[in-house]
């Protein structure tokens, strides 16, 4: 496998006008510990990843509409040739916010649907009206052909959810939707006991492959979840029928699960370089070093790229090329990184 840069979440805010129960960076209105970067200096970041890669790279936050600039750091980095997309929550969308996303050469949006009702929606959101703001945003992107995205990540406050809002997704006219198994970081540490259980993750995923064998028009991903690539490749070889997975050129191919650090990473806000949005914990900052010496020099980043490495069931099973487990979620769940996948019941060999 060869380990390049292919996608990139930038933290360009850890401000938020939401609080939601689930967020990986706890984001709130006032941040005073993580103040945004200069416009300068998000120049500089982008001058200095697009001397060495040519990733898509996805404005995120907190909720990055809160920068006055981030259609100048959007516009900057498609004046580069990046690709340059944006994940927002919605609520902030206007008519003169899909105007700027045109502008800025924006090409796709990321929005999140936690629920198909502004009930549950709102409930993991901990905001009245976020549900009818991210439908409005929808509408808008529709009416001026903005393409999006839509993710979903899933507790046991909200499993049941999943075919109601993957029919809502369907009717809602997005290019892809996202099941996230949500990974306990940020303030997702206080709803620990709302993880989906080790013995119905499985049937989420198996839910997903059945839905995915169906599907010939929305391109649909668990994300979070590795050994749902495991799963694919026994349940292929066990009913005898094979089905094209789509791709689309924004996405890094699906093909494989865990990407940390190996195809994918998170820049915070305070220029630190993350194996992916869920895993908190430094590989190196781009204001001390290059993006380029960080990617291939990092400690972190050769130890999760060695497979041979990995420890207890991950280390012995025979899918680890193509689950390798949630590095994320072993360390969030364990404090080591290189630990089994604690969410996965395989048994190697069997």
């Amino acid at each position: 496998m060869k380990f390049e840069p292919k996608w990139i979440a930038w933290e360009i805010t850890r401000r938020c006008n939401l609080k939601c129960v689930h967020c990986r960076s706890a984001s709130e209105l006032e941040v005073k510990d993580h103040p945004d970067f200069s416009l300068a200096e998000a120049k500089r970041i982008l001058d200095d990843i697009h001397s060495y890669a040519d990733p898509v790279m996805v404005l995120s936050g907190g909720e990055p509409l809160l920068r006055a600039d981030v259609f100048d750091i959007a516009a900057y980095g498609t004046g580069l040739g990046m690709r340059m997309c944006l994940a927002t929550n919605g609520t902030l969308v206007n008519e003169e916010t899909c105007g700027r996303i045109k502008e800025a050469g924006i090409k796709m949006v990321s929005l999140s649907l936690d629920g198909s009702t502004p009930e549950v929606h709102d409930n993991f959101r901990n905001q009245k009206g976020a549900f009818d703001g991210t439908m409005n945003a929808i509408r808008l992107f529709n009416e001026h052909g903005i393409p999006f995205l839509i993710n979903s990540p899933f507790t046991q406050r909200n499993k049941d959810e999943a075919p109601k809002i993957y029919r809502l997704v369907k009717s809602l006219n997005a290019s892809a939707w996202y099941l996230f198994m949500i990974v306990p970081t940020g303030r997702g540490e206080e709803i620990m006991a709302e993880l989906i259980p080790e013995s119905e993750y499985e049937d989420m995923l198996n839910w997903h492959y059945d839905m995915e064998k169906e599907e010939d028009e929305l391109l649909v991903r668990p994300t979070c979840a590795p050994q749902y690539y495991r799963l694919v490749l026994q349940r292929s070889k066990k009913e005898g029928e094979r089905f094209k997975r789509r791709s689309l050129k924004f996405s890094t191919g699906g093909s494989k699960g865990c990407l940390a650090g190996q195809l994918i990473c998170l820049i915070d806000v305070d220029g630190n370089v993350l194996p992916c949005s869920y895993f908190p914990k430094s590989a190196g900052n781009i204001r001390e070093q290059s993006f380029k010496d960080i990617w291939e020099n990092s400690k972190l980043f050769l130890e999760l790229r060695d497979f041979k490495g990995y420890k207890d069931n991950c280390g012995r099973c025979e899918y680890v090329n193509v689950c390798g487990g949630c590095r994320a979620r072993a360390y969030a769940m364990t404090g080591d990184y290189l630990a089994q996948e604690p969410f996965c019941s395989y048994q190697p060999g069997t």
